[in-house]
């Protein structure tokens, strides 16, 4: 296993590789021949980015048997995804701030990610399998109220696409297996979230696999596996919102309205 991540270090941004608390520093694309420079940092001496640069975001929608039960709808037969916009993306602790032109309600939703690793397109389940680097931690944070506000036309991407409603990180783990995970979502230090990744309608290789049928995923690509029970509201003036994944880490962010 190993944890990638991009940071910022004197102006620099960089990649490394994670041991404890120390960086070894790295040239190069993490996706392919990455090198260490033999130079280390210190974690506490860097600003963690979003640990790459997606080309797309891929979101789920309906991916949790435990969800579709809750809410009484059918399971889907294939996945259901919308585009995230990549201007919505955040770094681990950043402030996520609300526009000031909307005054509805905004939800989280801890998620797990997948982090493509090569170029797949009309992939077998083997070949996505092999095509994932690995796993972050993700927050799709949702403008519930956009989505049917017009009520001709469901606005999904507009809903989650917001400047900055995009965090994810803080790093990237290779060799993680998610079936024997869980994710927790932690609001102003209450536990809101608590679920398995075993119970996902499509598990990693198969969603890669069926969305690769349609649009090619290159290096770097970040797919958002969607949630299960527990989202809600943050309706503080201030919120910390903290999403954990056994095994990858703990992505925490401040979303101010």
């Amino acid at each position: 296993m190993t944890t990638w991540l991009r940071f910022t270090h004197r102006g620099a941004t960089k990649i490394g590789t994670l041991d404890g608390d120390t960086i070894a520093v790295h040239e190069g694309s993490m996706f392919s021949g990455a090198a260490p420079t033999g130079a280390t940092l210190a974690l506490a001496d860097v600003a963690l980015e979003a640990p790459c640069v997606p080309s797309k975001i891929v979101a789920l929608w309906n991916n949790f048997h435990e969800l579709a039960a809750r809410l009484k709808v059918a399971e889907p037969v294939e996945p259901l995804w919308l585009l995230k916009a990549t201007t919505s993306v955040a770094a681990p602790g950043a402030v996520v701030r609300k526009p000031a032109t909307y005054d509805g309600k905004t939800v989280y939703e801890g998620e797990l990610g997948i982090v493509i690793g090569a170029r797949l397109a009309d992939a077998s389940e083997a070949e996505a399998a092999a095509g994932i680097f690995g796993y972050t931690v993700v927050n799709d944070i949702t403008a519930a109220d956009i989505l049917n506000r017009d009520p001709t036309f469901p606005q999904w991407a507009r809903a989650k696409g917001v400047d900055g409603y995009g965090p994810f990180g803080p790093w990237i783990v290779t060799d993680f297996d998610p079936a024997t995970a869980r994710v927790r979502t932690i609001l102003n230090g209450q536990e809101r979230q608590n679920y398995p990744l075993a119970d996902m309608i499509f598990p990693p290789a198969r969603l890669v696999a069926m969305l690769s049928r349609e649009m090619t995923l290159n290096p770097g690509d970040l797919i958002a596996c969607g949630t299960s029970v527990g989202v809600g509201s943050m309706k503080e003036p201030t919120n910390t919102i903290e999403v954990e994944i056994d095994g990858i880490g703990r992505l925490t962010n401040t979303f101010v309205q």
